[in-house]
């Protein structure tokens, strides 16, 4: 008697309702720590806009140290990379690498000089690739 009570209390397993309510607890743990990540990413994005449009900045002035100006607007940031026509004393190319980088969204910065806020404008149209926007597809520029 005492083996066959000791059988069905070892062989009980769970119920589909408790299987169930771990899913649905592991679901909604999930569902949070995703989220924060989520909006991390969007941000390292920007982030590293910011830091690539420093850079280039950084080469834009060593370009007018030797030049004497800023790349014209028609010259744009490729400037940097080969010489542009009627420049005699450039000494490029300022940029290390042959082609200049893409914002982290894929799309080419924007150059023009001379800029609204500055000597020059660099920007970044954001996640979407059009001007303006909020959140992600704020606009990151060289003057911030």
């Amino acid at each position: 008697m005492t083996s066959r009570l000791y059988r069905n209390t070892a062989q009980r397993g769970m119920t589909l309702i408790e299987i169930l309510v771990v899913l649905v607890l592991i679901g909604i743990v999930l569902g949070i720590v995703g989220g924060n990540f989520i909006g991390r990413g969007e941000k390292a994005k920007a982030d590293a806009a910011k830091i690539e449009i420093g850079q280039i900045g950084q080469s834009l002035d060593l370009y007018k140290l030797e030049i004497g100006r800023y790349p014209s607007t028609s010259d744009g940031l490729q400037a940097l990379v080969s010489a542009p026509s009627g420049v005699s004393n450039w000494n490029g190319p300022y940029w290390k690498k042959a082609q200049l980088p893409k914002d982290p969204w894929g799309n080419e910065y924007r150059y023009a000089s001379p800029g609204q806020k500055g000597a020059y404008d660099i920007v970044s149209l954001g996640a979407d690739g059009k001007e303006g926007g909020e959140g992600a597809n704020k606009d990151i520029t060289s003057a911030e």
